[in-house]
């Protein structure tokens, strides 16, 4: 990063954006990954769009995955191009191992599983059958109750049992590729102004089979981030789940907004979004 790209990201204070919502009306919220059934929309749920002031998290101390629920690591992926990431073979072969030794080196984690990851372009229409548009809506990924039901998902169910019994908790790692993000960039919720009634459990339905996330609901409370021009070279790594109760942070919420500061026709985000189990 050259000096005076430093020095224009270190002076950007912070901005006002507007987040997407969900205001809760006692219906529970459905998302389709895919084109739903004719007549049923995409997603349900009663949008609450809200201005909100996002810090520039590069200006802070103090986050940390544990703390805040999100944090910044410096990150270089042997895949280099847009073209690469899109081979999701060589993703998995590459990229993942990759990835799998930052978050143990950076957690201490015994075990490391990815489980699946998304790419993401800003420049797509809904729908794409391989690439994913960006999420303007405030979510989280998993729910307490569903995390454990990933665990039982990917591992053989003797192994399941014991590590159910002990601290795990998934974790995002969320990366641009191909060079700065100047539009869409990802907004993060310090995970200390979150309370539990704040989360709405939603159905995330696949072809295949049907998740659970949490949607979220304003709350003046909430304190937000965003790094930003995040670079490919940095990652953010994104707490969606920890099984501890008491101690590090649970969960974030999180979601794509519209910079203000994004300079006209900036050319659209393209990023990877890694998702992974962590075991103690």
């Amino acid at each position: 990063m050259s000096a005076v790209f430093d020095e224009a990201v270190a002076e950007l204070g912070s901005v006002q954006g507007s987040l997407n919502y969900t205001r809760d009306t006692g219906v529970r919220p459905v998302n389709y990954t895919f084109d739903p059934p004719a007549g049923v929309p995409r997603n349900s749920g009663e949008v609450d769009a809200r201005t909100v002031t996002i810090h520039n998290a590069r200006r802070e101390t103090g986050l940390a995955l544990d703390v805040s629920g999100f944090e910044m690591i410096e990150h270089r992926s042997s895949l280099k191009d847009w073209a690469a990431f899109r081979d999701t073979d060589r993703v998995k072969a590459t990229d993942y191992p990759e990835v799998c030794r930052a978050i143990k080196t950076r957690t201490g984690a015994d075990k490391v599983l990815i489980f699946d990851h998304t790419l993401r372009d800003s420049g797509v229409e809904a729908g794409h059958v391989e690439l994913r548009e960006v999420v303007r809506r405030v979510h989280d990924d998993q729910t307490l109750d569903s995390a454990p039901r990933r665990v039982a998902r990917h591992l053989r169910p003797e192994e399941a049992e014991w590590r159910l019994k002990r601290r795990f908790a998934i974790v995002n790692f969320w990366r641009p590729i191909g060079g700065p993000v100047f539009q869409t960039p990802l907004a993060v919720c310090d995970a200390r102004t979150i309370v539990s009634s704040d989360l709405l459990p939603s159905d995330l339905v696949y072809p295949d089979w049907t998740g659970e996330t949490y949607s979220v609901a304003f709350n003046p409370r909430h304190r937000w981030y965003w790094y930003p021009h995040q670079l490919p070279s940095e990652a953010t790594l994104l707490k969606i789940y920890d099984s501890a109760a008491h101690g590090p942070a649970r969960l974030t919420a999180h979601t794509a907004f519209d910079d203000p500061t994004s300079p006209p026709n900036a050319p659209p985000r393209r990023s990877i979004e890694v998702r992974a189990i962590v075991f103690w």
